[in-house]
């Protein structure tokens, strides 16, 4: 009897090797003898013998082949909450979620400034913590980079993703979402802050014994198109004691200001200026 074996049906050569000659090499090959000095032995292509070696490990389930990550929301895989709450912050600010024809998984996008590193790094670290299984990569674009992963669950991690812009369509959380933003706050505001806040300086004049002045004072300033993301804001805010005011520009809505002294101090222990 002979068998017949092409690792490569595209080439077009057709090679029959006798049953024995395959089983010597399985024989081999379970000896740890390399691929290499079994095709020389037995005359046989390397490729083949790896063919013969692959298929018979498929045959009893030890195929080596590419692992599923685990996902936290399928698979009941422990999650890195307080990463996922800022990861999810970062997302609803300047992330975007997106799957290409091209490509066999969805990925997730968090496209930051190249004038704050550390908050590029930092990106980077919350979303190697809430997918440890995956390939975490930045893409470099002018003047920014997106810190990016790919991942068959994103769907699952982020119930919000939908067709078109997040502004156009309703942001709210999932309960199980809820719940770990409700036991980590400042995760989420974080989240938001490096994406679409930041920490400045406003100054004022103001009249003094009939002299003029110049003050100086940090504020917070976060700006979202999305009425539904901002609400998200400023329920947090809410809920950790910070004091917070809208600030209409044309009136329209989109701007948060925190700039009352203790609430800032607040902000500053847990959030600090982007670096």
């Amino acid at each position: 009897m002979f068998s017949f074996e092409d690792p490569f049906p595209n080439v077009g050569v057709v090679i029959f090797h006798s049953l024995e000659v395959r089983q010597k090499a399985l024989s081999l090959l379970r000896e740890g003898i390399p691929n290499s000095e079994v095709a020389r032995r037995l005359g046989v292509a390397k490729g083949t013998v790896g063919y013969w070696k692959h298929k018979e490990r498929a045959e009893r389930g030890e195929c080596p082949g590419r692992r599923s990550p685990l996902c936290p929301r399928c698979d009941v895989r422990e999650l890195d909450a307080p990463a996922y709450v800022q990861l999810l912050g970062l997302y609803l600010g300047d992330g975007h979620i997106v799957r290409p024809t091209a490509h066999s998984s969805p990925s997730l996008s968090v496209t930051l400034d190249d004038t704050w590193p550390g908050v590029q790094d930092e990106c980077e670290a919350v979303m190697r913590a809430v997918l440890p299984d995956n390939s975490v990569h930045r893409v470099r674009r002018t003047g920014c980079q997106d810190v990016k992963v790919y991942s068959n669950h994103l769907p699952c991690l982020f119930p919000q993703h939908g067709p078109g812009p997040k502004n156009s369509r309703s942001i709210a959380l999932a309960p199980w979402q809820r719940e770990l933003v409700d036991a980590h706050p400042w995760q989420l505001i974080r989240g938001l802050i490096h994406s679409d806040g930041c920490r400045l300086t406003n100054w004022t004049v103001r009249t003094v014994g009939g002299e003029r002045k110049r003050y100086e004072y940090p504020r917070y300033w976060f700006t979202n198109t999305s009425g539904d993301i901002r609400g998200l804001f400023t329920d947090t805010l809410d809920k950790v004691g910070v004091t917070w005011t809208s600030c209409p520009r044309g009136g329209v809505p989109y701007n948060i200001s925190v700039a009352r002294r203790p609430s800032v101090a607040l902000m500053d222990a847990h959030v600090g200026p982007k670096y």
